[in-house]
C-alpha cells in the first residue's frame, strides 16, 4: 500500500488546510484585538457581550475534543451509553445558568473563579483550588493539542507532531492578538460550522450505511455495545454527569464568560448553549457505531470518529470532518488559553506578586502568559502520553471535588473555608484512588461523593454566617 491510499487526504492537502485556517483565524484575531484598550477589554471583552455571541461561545467552547473525538471513542468502547452518557454533560451548561446569573450579581467587579474562592473561603481553600484548576487546565489543554495531531494523522497521515504544533500556534496566535473578544467572535463562527458540519456528516452516514445494517452488525457480533445494562458503561454515565458539572462549575473558562456577558444575558445564554450542545455528542458518537460494519478497527480508539467519517464520505467528507473538528478544537483551546492566563495574571501575578501593577502591566503580562502556557502545553503534548479519554477522565477526580464547595459557596453562607478546602482536597485524593484502583469511570463520582459528605459535615458544624458584601471587591 502507498502512503496516500491509506488516508482520505494526502499530507500536502492536510497541511494546506491547516495553513489556510491558521492564517484566517490569526488575521481575524488581530483585527478584533485592535479595539482592546485596557486589560479589562482584553480579559473580559469589556463586560459587554450580547446574547447571540454569548450563547454561541457557551455552546462552541463545550464542543471540544471530548465531543468530536472522545465521544466516538467512548461509543466505540461502551456502545449506546457512550454517546448518551456524553450528552448528559449538557447538564453542566444548563445548571450553570442560574449560577452564572448569581455570580454576575454577587461579583460585578470580579475577574476570575479564583477571586470568588479567595474572597469567600480564604487563602487555604484558594491554594487547593488553584492546584486543581492548574491540573485541570493543563489536562484539557494537552488533550486539545493532542487532538489536533490525532485529527491530521487520522485523516492525512501527517505526522502527529505537525498537527499538534499547528493548532497550538494558531490558537495562541489569535488569542494573543485579540483576547476574549477574539475568542468569543471566532466561537460564534465556529459554532455555526460545527452545527452544520455535524448534521451533514450524520446525514451522509445514514444515507450510505443504513441504520438497519449497523444494528444488525452490532447485534450479531458486538452485542455489548447495545447492552443498556453494561456495568462499566452505566458507571461511566453517572461519572460523566459529575465530571461535566465539575468541569464547568469550577473553571475560569465559564466564570470569565459569566462576568463578561452584559446585564442579564448569562442565564439565557448558558441555558440555550446547553440545549444546543445536547444532541451533538449523540450524533458524533453514533458515527463510531458504524466502525465494525465498515471493517474499521483504528490503531487508537480516539481516531475512530474521523476515520469512519472519512471512509464514508471520501475526500470531500474528510475535508468537512477536518473543518468541523478543527473548529471544535480551536473553540475550546482558545477559551482555555485565555481563561487560564487570566487566572494566572489576576490571582497569582496581580494579587500575590505585584499588587501595585498598573493596567498596562497586567495587559502585557497576560499576553506573555498566553504564550508561555502555549509553550508548556506543546512540551507536554510531545510524548502523546495517553489516549484523550484517559487523560480527560484523570482530571475528573480533581474537578468533581469542587462542585459542592462552589454551589454551597454561592448560596449557603454557613459553609466555611476550612471545610471547603478539606472537601476539595479529600475528594480529589480519593477520586484519584478510585481512578487507579477501579477505573477512570468512577474517579469523578467518588470525588464528588466524598466532597459532598465533607461539605455536609461542615454545614452541620458551622457557626459562621458569611457577609455577601465581602465579594464586592473592586478591580
Amino acid at each position: 500500500m502507498t502512503e496516500t491510499t491509506d488516508f482520505a487526504l494526502n499530507s500536502s492537502l492536510g497541511l494546506a488546510l491547516v495553513v489556510i485556517f491558521g492564517l484566517i483565524w490569526i488575521v481575524f484575531g488581530w483585527y478584533l484585538g485592535r479595539s482592546n484598550k485596557t486589560h479589562e477589554d482584553f480579559a473580559l471583552a469589556g463586560r459587554n457581550v450580547g446574547f447571540a455571541l454569548a450563547a454561541a461561545t457557551a455552546m462552541a467552547t463545550w464542543v471540544t475534543s471530548n465531543t468530536t473525538l472522545v465521544a466516538p471513542q467512548l461509543t466505540y468502547q461502551f456502545g449506546i451509553w457512550g454517546m448518551v452518557g456524553y450528552s448528559f454533560a449538557a447538564l453542566g451548561l444548563i445548571l450553570f445558568a442560574p449560577l452564572a446569573a448569581r455570580i454576575k450579581r454577587l461579583m460585578p467587579n470580579g475577574y476570575t473563579s479564583g477571586d470568588f474562592i479567595r474572597l469567600r473561603f480564604g487563602q487555604g481553600a484558594w491554594w487547593v483550588f488553584i492546584v486543581i484548576s492548574v491540573v485541570y487546565a493543563f489536562g484539557w489543554l494537552i488533550s486539545l493539542g493532542m487532538a489536533g495531531g490525532i485529527l491530521l494523522q487520522a485523516l492525512s497521515g501527517l505526522d502527529y507532531h505537525i498537527g499538534m504544533t499547528a493548532i497550538l500556534i494558531i490558537c495562541v496566535g489569535y488569542t494573543l492578538f485579540g483576547g476574549l473578544r477574539a475568542v468569543i467572535a471566532t466561537d460564534f463562527i465556529q459554532a455555526l460550522i460545527i452545527i452544520v458540519g455535524v448534521v451533514a456528516i450524520a446525514w451522509f452516514l445514514i444515507d450510505t450505511v443504513s441504520l438497519e445494517s449497523i444494528h444488525g452488525e452490532l447485534t450479531n457480533n458486538h452485542p455489548k455495545l447495545l447492552d443498556l445494562l453494561f456495568p462499566a458503561a452505566v458507571m461511566f454515565l453517572f461519572n460523566n454527569i459529575f465530571f461535566g458539572l465539575g468541569e464547568i462549575f469550577h473553571s475560569n473558562v465559564w466564570w470569565s464568560r459569566a462576568l463578561a456577558f452584559k446585564g442579564k444575558v448569562a442565564f439565557k445564554a448558558f441555558l440555550l448553549g446547553g440545549f444546543l450542545w445536547l444532541p451533538i455528542p449523540i450524533v458524533t458518537g453514533f458515527i463510531a457505531l458504524a466502525a465494525p460494519q465498515l471493517g474499521i478497527f483504528p490503531p487508537s480508539a480516539d481516531m475512530v470518529g474521523p476515520m469512519v467519517a472519512a471512509e464514508v464520505l471520501g475526500k470531500v467528507g474528510a475535508i468537512v470532518v477536518f473543518i468541523v473538528v478543527f473548529s471544535a478544537l480551536a473553540s475550546s483551546l482558545d477559551s482555555l488559553l485565555a481563561a487560564t492566563s487570566d487566572l494566572v495574571t489576576r490571582d497569582i501575578y496581580h494579587k500575590k506578586l505585584r499588587p501595585a501593577a498598573k493596567d498596562r502591566d497586567l495587559f502585557r503580562f497576560n499576553r506573555y502568559c498566553i504564550a508561555g502556557i502555549g509553550v508548556v502545553t506543546w512540551l507536554f503534548c510531545l510524548p502523546q502520553i495517553a489516549t484523550l479519554g484517559a487523560l480527560l477522565n484523570f482530571a475528573g477526580a480533581f474537578v468533581a471535588s469542587t462542585i459542592f464547595p462552589i454551589v454551597l459557596g454561592l448560596y449557603q453562607p454557613k459553609l466555611c473555608g476550612r471545610y471547603a478546602a478539606l472537601a476539595m482536597a479529600s475528594g480529589t485524593v480519593l477520586g484519584l484512588v478510585g481512578y487507579f484502583a477501579i477505573g477512570f469511570y468512577v474517579a469523578a463520582l467518588t470525588s464528588c461523593i466524598i466532597s459532598a459528605i465533607v461539605c455536609a459535615v461542615g454545614l452541620w458544624r458551622s457557626k459562621q454566617h458569611f457577609d455577601w458584601q465581602l465579594l464586592q471587591e473592586s478591580s
